[in-house]
């Protein structure tokens, strides 16, 4: 089903990327969330091919297949975005949407190449952290650890360091361990025979290598990102289950408030995995009907 490949970048890096959906269809840009990879694209990859969408997920540096890059910043993404794009596979425009850890990806995009978008959407987006009161209903492993992270960075390190060993040792127990911690709604998702897979594999190849990667994305989220969100111009979607405990309401509320042109849909009775596997096919529709708009 995927279609895996690694560009070759004009500073040497390699990055990773899967392809799906249609081939000739209209280009979309995936921002996998954390820990993930471009695995986790395979979930929307029948509603891409029904919609005829032509998924490119990338692995951000460090992350299965596409190499550390040390020091890099959230503003480094888009210059990596556009290489793909101009040199790999050939796109003068294109959708991004950036899921969960994906989230600041997208938004850093729509603040900084507007005029290479069509469409741009943020599917359960960490938001800033630093907000007071945003983080309040986040599940405490997930709220505690960024806090930690952001007070102690060697300490919160050495944790998460530990953290990435058990999952690459054994995905399967961490992530049935996580998922106890969830919502009805992501418990239920999460059984299901088709989707269990994708994430234990996207999760899986995102811990394939060294830690680098992923810590250095949790160093990211819980500094400043290097712009602002009131300072995006493009129209962004959020979308946002009402029941999400690993990125809670508040942060898409925030972030619909911050962003000056965006549109924040809350979906009752879903939360942070179910948002995505239920209701795929909408978010994909909504994004092709914006991104059509804006051609015309």
């Amino acid at each position: 089903m995927a279609s895996d490949g690694q560009a070759i970048l004009r500073d040497g890096r390699t990055l990773g990327y899967a392809e799906f959906g249609t081939p000739d269809g209209e280009p979309l840009f995936y921002f996998h969330g954390f820990p993930g990879s471009r695995l986790e694209a395979e979930l929307a990859h029948a509603a891409a091919l029904r919609l005829g969408v032509r998924v490119i997920a990338l692995d951000r540096p460090g992350y299965g297949l596409s190499g550390f890059k040390p020091n890099r910043t959230i503003l480094d993404w888009p210059d990596d975005v556009v290489e793909v794009a101009d040199d790999f596979v050939g796109f003068d425009r294109f959708m991004v949407m950036g899921a969960s850890g994906g989230g600041p990806y997208a938004a850093v995009c729509a603040r900084m190449i507007p005029e290479r978008l069509s469409a741009a959407e943020i599917v359960c987006g960490l938001g800033p952290i630093d907000v007071h009161g945003v983080p309040d209903r986040m599940v405490w492993q997930n709220r505690f650890g960024l806090r930690l992270y952001r007070a102690v960075p060697w300490l919160g390190a050495l944790i998460f360091g530990l953290g990435f060993r058990m999952i690459r040792r054994n995905p399967e127990w961490f992530f049935r361990r996580m998922a106890r911690s969830l919502g009805e709604p992501d418990r239920s998702v999460l059984q299901q025979p088709h989707v269990e897979p994708i994430f234990l594999n996207a999760a899986g190849e995102a811990c394939r290598s060294h830690p680098q990667g992923p810590a250095r994305d949790l160093a990211l989220y819980t500094s400043p990102w290097g712009f602002l969100l009131g300072d995006i111009s493009f129209p962004v979607h959020l979308w946002q289950g009402e029941c999400d405990v690993i990125v809670p309401p508040s942060m898409a509320r925030n972030q619909g408030e911050a962003i000056p042109n965006s549109t924040v849909t809350f979906v009752p009775g879903e939360g942070h995995f179910s948002l995505i596997v239920n209701h795929v096919a909408e978010i994909l529709q909504v994004l092709c009907s914006e991104s059509s708009h804006k051609e015309r």
